[in-house]
């Protein structure tokens, strides 16, 4: 297998922390919704653990794809 083939079949599996990123901030965005209507006086304060969950599961995916870069750039 020649080097290009490879590094772009390893950048294409780092990517795959996208997915799991895409699905963890569905569901933390779902069940935040899935609350804040059933408890719509708790849902304020609440909010502080909603962007929180957001920006660990995004910088999760961020993270995969700064891998997937340096892989197919470095």
């Amino acid at each position: 297998m020649e080097l290009e083939a490879a590094k772009m079949i390893g950048a294409g599996i780092a990517c795959s922390a996208l997915i799991g990123a895409g699905i963890g901030i569905g569901n933390i965005f779902g069940s935040y919704l899935s609350g804040a209507l059933r408890n719509p006086s708790a849902a304020d304060s609440q909010r502080a653990n909603l962007l929180l969950g957001f920006a660990l599961a995004e910088a999760t995916g961020l993270f995969g794809l700064v891998v997937a870069f340096i892989i197919l750039f470095g």
